[in-house]
């Protein structure tokens, strides 16, 4: 997916939605589609523009679904603009949603694509930040390319937010969905008039065989190792051509290769290609998590030095996870 050029603030709030009714417009660029959202109280119906729909997901949370031409899903809950299934077509799920997931609209959801924004971790506020457990907003306007199934959602700090983390922002997140890729763009924009810090990143959760899953692409990676001390990781460098996940792992690969191939050992291999996420992170809780850690394998795209934004200024990072 192409970098977005820029990020405009558009008011509205970030309050869980409800019913939304899709509208093309008439006058978008040839090479774009403009997609107008609408929002109406209650969920009473489900609406729809070309390749989306809105409808009540699990725990009666606002749920859109994005299918494209050629047969391809993917699901994204406006809590947390957290992205649960991603499907290509005839095939099954490649994202894992963990079996003790909660959908209640307080408790972030386990699994899939969640956001850990301000902060990537634990720190000076709450494990992972704020974002994943917040109602984000579909944008009044969102520009999808040209062949492209997407969304656009938003978030705004508000008294929570604020509450840990004092500044004005607005957060955009894309969603597109192609043949057999699922691409990301996530915008921040500081609309404060002092600069900030924050760290992010992607905590992707991969269904996989945990004795097959392998990584390419991290050799000569330094590394920040938090086995077996999560608050004092141990430094070194990876010298490994394919890292697997033999126990538990929680392993930081700093300045990683924008290009990693992910083999989930049940017969996929997914390229993950990126923009501006500096780090990589792979996680598997191992008997942390006895019930499921054998079905997945977490490989993040991360930001884990501290990011700088002026006022009015933006920082901008992309995703793409692509199915060989």
């Amino acid at each position: 997916m192409s970098a977005m050029a820029s990020s405009t603030a558009i008011s509205m709030a970030s309050s869980p939605l409800k019913t939304l009714n899709f509208s093309n417009c008439n006058n978008a660029p040839r090479n774009r589609r403009r997609v107008g959202f609408g929002i109406k109280a209650g969920l009473e119906q489900k609406s729809y523009t070309k390749g989306v729909q809105i409808s009540e997901g699990n725990g009666g949370l606002p749920k859109i679904t994005l299918k494209t031409p050629n047969g391809s899903e993917a699901e994204i809950y406006l809590f947390g603009a957290c992205v649960t299934s991603w499907k290509v077509a005839g095939g099954k799920d490649l994202l894992f949603v963990r079996p003790d997931a909660v959908f209640n609209g307080k408790k972030p959801i386990s699994g899939g694509i969640p956001h850990c924004f301000p902060q990537f971790g634990p720190g000076e506020m709450q494990q992972h930040g704020f974002a994943r457990n917040v109602n984000w907003s579909i944008s009044e306007e969102s520009e999808i390319n040209e062949g492209e199934t997407g969304v656009k959602l938003e978030l705004k700090d508000d008294s929570y937010s604020r509450s840990m983390w004092d500044f004005s922002f607005h957060a955009l997140y894309t969603v597109a969905l192609n043949e057999k890729s699922l691409s990301t763009s996530l915008i921040v924009k500081n609309t404060d008039t002092k600069p900030f810090e924050f760290t992010s990143a992607l905590h992707t959760y991969f269904r996989a065989s945990v004795t097959g899953a392998t990584v390419k692409g991290l050799k000569g990676c330094k590394t920040l190792n938090k086995d077996p001390d999560p608050q004092n990781p141990i430094e070194g460098t990876e010298n490994r051509e394919e890292v697997g996940f033999p126990g538990f792992v929680d392993c930081i690969y700093l300045n990683a290769p924008k290009v990693l191939q992910f083999n989930n050992g049940l017969g996929d291999v997914i390229t993950l290609q990126n923009s501006n996420w500096s780090d990589a992170v792979l996680w598997n809780p191992h008997l942390q998590m006895e019930s499921c850690y054998k079905d997945f394998v977490c490989v993040e795209n991360a930001q884990i030095g501290k990011v700088k934004v002026e006022p009015d200024q933006s920082w901008i990072a992309e995703q793409t996870i692509e199915l060989n």
